[in-house]
């Protein structure tokens, strides 16, 4: 995504921000103390990425645990992008999203991952291994991580179809998006991705303005007005993006948006103030507002969520002890203290066994089994999240990553899509 202002708002750089990594030389056992070797001081790792999982308590945490410096710098999606195409030797590790996978696999500037030194690879949600969260479960449409997780070979930069040893990135974090709506001013109940149209909302409705998670927003809202039948909307013919953007072209022309957000920031000020009382937002940008004492709700939809992710990719000239650095921050990433801070967040973790043995009971119930709260749920911050007795918005964590309807995506026809995107915004 081009993506979230991290956490709660603040995009970051995190400059020498903090010592990261290092052997895990415990049992192996899910949820027993994890001991890190320090002897790497010296080595120092440049992480590049969008923002969202750069967060200074994970860089104090790490310091605390392990041995050498990682180095993190927040940019936004296109810069990413670039970075990792055009400037493969300013960073070691790249903190990227999985839509970005198609832009900057090909490039040769990253290696693929073996997956034999991933201590808990066989742990990791299996949507971003085999693409199912449960084994009857259907790959939703649009960039799904499973189809951009292996490459069919150690130099390879052609992704395979089926599990190789091959992994391209790491997943850290993801969630299902989907509206978010003040109940206090909406006046009525909100079930579909189609009531944003209703006349109603007129002039007080919003979209997210980054063309691969905006195209997925509209195309959800036009299945389900019923505007068009996508064959795939993650990957939509040029006919389909014409018929799409001239649909969003004639709403903007007639009102209904209020505005097109990039940001955090933008997205909880736009709702906190009453100015928009329905528009796409991300799940700590609710908190956000209710935070601020405002009634908002994180909508589930009948058509279900659109799904994102993000995840940790290893430089292509790392080497020797840098690589080996590279791959004990892997295993320590997923080894529970960072998925249960992620997870305090809203945010889902790659490996959900370590991270609950690193939540109380009831955040676990609350956060990941759609369970009411016993007592107030806090922020890794120590603010007041939400108040005992609520339960959250679309349930448990199978609840609604199970109802995931399409991923953000990179097209075929990604140039087109965003030449007709940029013409939509400048209508």
């Amino acid at each position: 995504m081009a993506r979230k202002t991290n956490g709660m708002g603040r995009r970051k750089i995190l400059k020498g921000a903090g010592a990261l990594a290092g052997a895990a030389v415990g049992s192996g056992v899910i949820g027993a103390p994890m001991i890190w070797a320090q002897n790497n001081k010296n080595i120092v790792l440049r992480q590049c990425g969008t923002g969202v999982s750069a967060f200074n308590e994970i860089a104090e945490k790490a310091k605390a645990d392990l041995g050498f410096t990682l180095q993190m710098t927040a940019l936004d999606s296109d810069a990413v992008v670039q970075r990792v195409v055009t400037q493969p030797n300013s960073f070691d590790i790249g903190d990227i999203e999985y839509w970005m996978v198609k832009k900057v696999f090909p490039a040769k500037t990253l290696q693929a991952m073996d997956t034999k030194k991933i201590k808990l690879f066989d742990k990791i949600v299996p949507i971003f291994t085999t693409g199912k969260l449960k084994p009857d479960s259907t790959i939703a449409q649009g960039t799904a991580p499973s189809t951009v997780g292996f490459v069919d070979g150690k130099d390879s930069v052609a992704f395979a179809k089926a599990p190789t040893q091959w992994f391209t990135l790491i997943p850290t974090i993801y969630n299902a998006d989907t509206l978010g709506i003040r109940p206090d001013l909406v006046g009525r109940p909100i079930t579909q991705w189609k009531d944003i149209l209703d006349p109603k909302f007129k002039g007080k409705t919003s979209i997210l303005n980054v063309p691969s998670i905006g195209i997925m927003d509209a195309a959800m809202i036009c299945e389900s007005a019923g505007i068009t039948k996508y064959v795939d909307k993650g990957n939509m013919t040029k006919a389909e993006i014409d018929k799409t953007i001239d649909f969003l072209i004639k709403t903007k022309k007639e009102g209904q948006f209020r505005a097109f957000w990039k940001t955090f920031d933008e997205s909880v000020n736009l709702m906190a103030s009453g100015e928009v009382v329905i528009q796409s937002m991300w799940s700590p940008a609710v908190a956000a507002v209710r935070a601020k004492g405002v009634p908002c709700v994180y909508q589930p939809l009948k058509e279900g969520y659109r799904a994102w992710g993000g995840g940790l990719a290893l430089a292509k000239h790392l080497t020797g002890s840098q690589l080996d650095a590279a791959y004990d921050y892997l295993n320590w990433y997923m080894s529970g203290w960072v998925g249960a801070f992620l997870n305090r967040q809203g945010y889902y973790s790659a490996v959900l066994e370590t991270a609950k043995a690193n939540m109380t009971a009831d955040e676990w119930g609350f956060w990941m089994e759609g369970k009411p709260a016993q007592k107030d749920i806090m922020s890794p911050q120590g603010k007041v999240m939400e108040k005992a007795g609520t339960v959250r918005d679309g349930g448990s964590f199978y609840d609604r990553m199970g109802a995931v309807s399409c991923w953000n995506a990179v097209m075929d026809e990604d140039r087109y899509m965003v030449q007709k995107w940029n013409q939509f915004i400048a209508a």
